[in-house]
């Protein structure tokens, strides 16, 4: 037995990712004070059987302001474009009200489904002036005891093309918006998009987290111009792009090339498998492309990665549950995954988000906040693969969440 000062609480019995057997965690203050075999100590006890215990998920790219939008249009939208026209003939009419109901619903089933970090990015324009930002910046405050919410401010309609909007960003960066990102496929100019972009990242001292492209044709892109703007500001590790679909459609060789200008340039990417797999190549009469760029082999060749939720119920994509576990599973089905990359799978949606965000205070480690979801299985190399239950959660030490195992029903003989 390990001695140890008064703990507030004590998990027993949790298997950790890094641990051949299961340890306990005992927490004082809301942080983790000790990761140990058998700690001898008074306090709350909550055993956790053996079970599997992660620091939770990390979304890096949601969009609560325009979630679930199901039923507030026609949805047989075809394309990019059309997504994009639906939500903003609907989004000058969104009142601050409906878009923190909207995304509270989706905030609370990611907490119930083991989500403790996100960030949320947050379209700021003429049309929808700071009504979406007010609502998110609620939301943050009114979860907090649950889930870590930084909102990514960013013009989802141009910049350059579009006045009033880098005066209202302006204003939200000046308000709490803790990122910027930027859409420079819907800019006249997007060159000086993005220049314009890490402009205001330097001026804040903020991460850039870019939407890049969103087609299949590699014949032209951006992304030359994102690593010279990030080589050239030393902006290494501060940046991410999101969908990079034109890399899944790159012959071997030219991957090859783009992979180590991203890994030399320090630049993450963030892959939204159920939007992406939705809106790419359905033009496609048959051997329809998939549009899905392979976060793992990415990351195995030194490229910060992630997989993330995207859209939740809208026009971009009619789906979703927030469940970033059901979404690395999903990514690993498509993405033909093999069972040795399940562990890299579960990286995707836990340690590399959380690297792609800067977090240096996220894993179960000893001065952490005591922030813990408990997973329906015993060994982690099974977690993807079998999709079990997120059974409970912990916020700084405290429950937020509690999942009944279901209970089978046998007939009396």
């Amino acid at each position: 037995m390990t001695t140890q000062a008064a703990f507030d609480l004590i998990f027993r019995n949790a298997l950790l990712r890094s641990s051949a057997a299961p340890v306990d965690i005992g927490v004082t203050g809301g942080r983790i004070a000790a990761i140990a075999p058998s700690l001898a100590c008074e306090g709350v006890e909550i055993d956790l059987g053996g079970h599997l215990a992660l620091p939770g998920f990390v979304d890096t790219h949601i969009h609560l302001d325009k979630a679930c939008l199901l039923g507030r249009c026609g949805h047989n939208h075809g394309s990019v474009s059309e997504a994009i026209r639906a939500v903003a003939g609907m989004k000058k009419d969104f009142t601050v009200e409906d878009v923190y109901a909207r995304g509270a619903r989706v905030l609370e089933r990611a907490i119930v489904n083991g989500t403790t970090r996100m960030r949320t990015h947050v379209e700021i324009d003429p049309r929808i002036g700071l009504r979406g930002f007010e609502a998110v910046k609620a939301l943050k405050r009114d979860h907090a005891w649950a889930i870590d919410l930084e909102l990514c401010v960013f013009p989802q309609e141009g910049l350059t093309n579009d006045p009033g909007a880098e005066e209202l960003l302006i204003q939200a960066l000046r308000d709490g918006g803790e990122a910027i990102g930027g859409c420079p496929y819907m800019d006249t100019d997007p060159n000086a998009h993005l220049e314009r972009i890490f402009d205001l990242a330097q001026e804040f001292d903020i991460d850039v987290d870019l939407h890049l492209d969103f087609d299949l044709d590699p014949s032209w892109w951006h992304l030359d111009e994102v690593c010279r703007q990030t080589e050239r500001r030393n902006y290494g590790g501060r940046v991410a792009i999101g969908h990079a679909t034109k890399l899944s459609a790159l012959p071997p060789e030219r991957m090859k090339a783009a992979t180590a200008q991203l890994a030399r340039s320090g630049v993450a990417v963030t892959v939204l498998p159920a939007t992406d797999l939705y809106l790419m190549g359905r033009e496609a009469t048959h051997n329809a492309p998939r549009g899905l760029t392979l976060a793992h082999k990415l990351a195995g060749d030194g490229v910060l990665c992630s997989v993330a939720t995207n859209n939740v119920l809208n026009p971009f994509t009619p789906f979703g549950d927030a469940s970033l576990l059901r979404m690395a599973n999903f990514y690993a089905n498509v993405a033909h995954a093999s069972v040795s990359d399940f562990d890299t799978c579960l990286d995707l949606v836990t340690e590399l988000p959380a690297r792609l965000m800067n977090l240096d205070d996220y894993g179960i480690k000893v001065g952490n906040p005591a922030d813990l979801i408990v997973l329906d299985i015993k060994d982690s190399r099974f977690a993807i693969a079998e999709l079990p239950d997120v059974m409970m959660g912990f916020k700084g030490g405290r429950q937020t969440f509690e999942r009944k195992r279901p209970t089978l029903l046998r007939p009396e003989r």
